[in-house]
C-alpha cells in the first residue's frame, strides 16, 4: 500500500511537471506567433498625396498667366503624417490632411518638390511644375506679337547760360516711366529715359531703336524741353542740353525726328512732345473717339501719330498738358485705350486750365496707314 501511494505521488508529480512543461512550451510558441504577427504588420507603406491644384497628369507642366499661385493638396497615412515639405520647407496640413501654400512665380518654369513623411519614416515624393508664361489676355485679343518700347527724353539743364533752365521735365519723365512700367505693357528694360542728353545722345538713341525694333513692335517717344520754331524757314527744332542759342549746329530738326520715325520699323509709333513743335508735322488733326469695336482695326493698321502740348507757341515750364496726360494714363481702367481716345479724354481740361492748345494728328510722310497707338493694360 505504501508503495502504491508513493507511486501515485511520483506519478502525479510527473503529470504536474509534464503539464507545466507543456504549458510553458505552448506559451513560448504563442509568444513567437505573436511576435511574428507583429513583424507581419510593421508599416512599410508610404503615405498618399493627392494634388488638388494644379490638377494635371504626372509629368505635365501646368501653364498659368498669373504670377501668383496657390498649391493645394491632400495627404493621408493609416498611421499618421509626420511632415509635409515643399522645396524642403515645412508646411502644416490641417486635421483632414489638407494643405495650402501661396507662391510668387518667376517667369518660366517653377518646380515644387513635395515630400510627405509618415510617423514610421516612410515617405513619398511628388513634383509639380508650373510654367508662368506672362502672356497677357489683352494681347491675345489684339494679336499683339511685338514688344512695347519707350524713349523718354527730358532736358531741363542747358550748358549755354543764354538758354534758361527748366524745372519740371525730368520729374515729368520719371512719372511717365513709372506709369508705363507699372500699368501698361512696357517692360522696365524696354523704357529708355535719358536726362539732359546732348544732341549726339539723342541721335544715338534713335539709331539704337532703328537697329533693334521690328515691324511688330510699338514705340512711344516723349520729349520735354525747349523747342524752337523758325517761322521764316518753316522749320521746328528740339534743343538738347548742349544747344547754343546763337547756333543751330547742336539743335535737332523736326525733319530729323521725322526721318527716324520713318526709319524705325515699328508697327505703331506715337510721338508726344511738351515743347514748341511745328504744327506742320501733322497732315490732319482729329478728336474723334473710336469705339471699342474699332480698337482691333486700329491696332492692325500701322500708324505714326503725334501729340503736342501746343501749336507754334511757347509752352510753360510747368506743363498742364503733361500733368493731364500722365493722370489719364494712371486712372484709365479700360483694357485698351488708343492714343486718340487718351487725347480726347484730357484735351478740354488742358484748354480750360492753361493757355495751351494741344494738338493730335498724323505725322506726315512717315508711313501712317490709318491705325493708332494702343495702350494695353497688364493682366488684371
Amino acid at each position: 500500500m505504501k508503495k502504491i501511494t508513493e507511486f501515485l505521488i511520483v506519478f502525479l508529480v510527473f503529470v504536474f511537471v509534464s503539464i507545466n512543461l507543456l504549458a510553458q512550451t505552448y506559451r513560448s510558441e504563442w509568444s513567437k506567433i505573436y511576435i511574428n504577427k507583429k513583424e507581419e504588420i510593421v508599416d512599410t507603406v508610404p503615405p498618399i498625396i493627392n494634388m488638388i491644384s494644379p490638377h494635371v497628369k504626372p509629368g505635365d507642366p501646368f501653364v498659368t498667366q498669373y504670377n501668383e499661385f496657390t498649391l493645394v493638396g491632400n495627404v493621408y497615412d493609416d498611421f499618421g503624417i509626420s511632415e509635409v515639405l515643399i522645396n524642403s520647407k515645412n508646411v502644416l496640413p490641417n486635421s483632414s490632411g489638407l494643405f495650402k501654400e501661396n507662391y510668387q512665380l518667376d517667369k518660366g518654369i517653377n518646380t515644387f518638390k513635395i515630400t510627405v513623411i509618415d510617423l514610421n519614416g516612410n515617405f513619398v515624393e511628388s513634383e509639380v511644375v508650373i510654367n508662368y508664361t506672362k502672356t497677357n489676355f489683352y494681347t491675345e485679343e489684339l494679336n499683339v506679337k511685338g514688344e512695347y518700347y519707350a524713349l523718354i527724353i527730358a532736358v531741363e539743364d542747358y550748358a549755354d547760360p543764354n538758354v534758361f533752365n527748366l524745372q519740371n521735365p525730368i520729374n515729368d519723365a520719371h512719372a511717365l516711366k513709372n506709369v508705363l512700367a507699372s500699368k501698361y505693357l512696357f517692360k522696365a528694360e524696354n523704357i529708355s529715359l535719358i536726362e539732359n542728353p546732348t544732341r549726339d545722345e539723342i541721335i544715338n538713341s534713335f539709331d539704337h531703336l532703328s537697329r533693334k525694333l521690328t515691324n511688330e513692335d510699338n514705340l512711344l517717344v516723349f520729349y520735354a524741353g525747349h523747342g524752337w520754331w523758325d517761322e521764316e524757314a518753316n522749320i521746328g527744332y528740339w534743343l538738347p542740353s548742349d544747344a547754343s542759342k546763337t547756333s543751330k549746329a547742336r539743335w535737332v530738326r523736326n525733319s530729323t525726328v521725322q526721318d527716324y520715325l520713318k526709319e524705325i520699323k515699328a508697327k505703331h509709333t506715337f510721338l508726344v512732345t511738351d515743347a514748341c513743335f511745328s504744327g506742320s508735322i501733322f497732315t490732319a488733326r482729329s478728336f474723334d473717339t473710336e469705339t471699342s469695336k474699332a480698337i482691333k482695326k486700329m491696332y492692325e493698321l500701322p500708324s505714326r501719330k503725334a501729340m503736342t502740348s501746343g501749336t507754334l507757341t511757347e509752352v510753360p515750364d510747368e506743363s498742364i498738358f503733361v500733368k493731364y496726360f500722365i493722370d489719364r494714363l494712371a486712372k484709365n481702367k479700360e483694357p485698351f485705350i488708343s492714343a486718340e481716345q487718351l487725347f480726347s479724354s484730357f484735351r478740354i481740361a488742358v484748354i480750360n486750365n492753361s493757355e495751351a492748345l494741344p494738338q493730335y494728328g498724323v505725322i506726315k510722310n512717315v508711313g501712317d496707314e490709318g491705325g493708332d497707338f494702343i495702350f494695353i493694360l497688364k493682366n488684371p
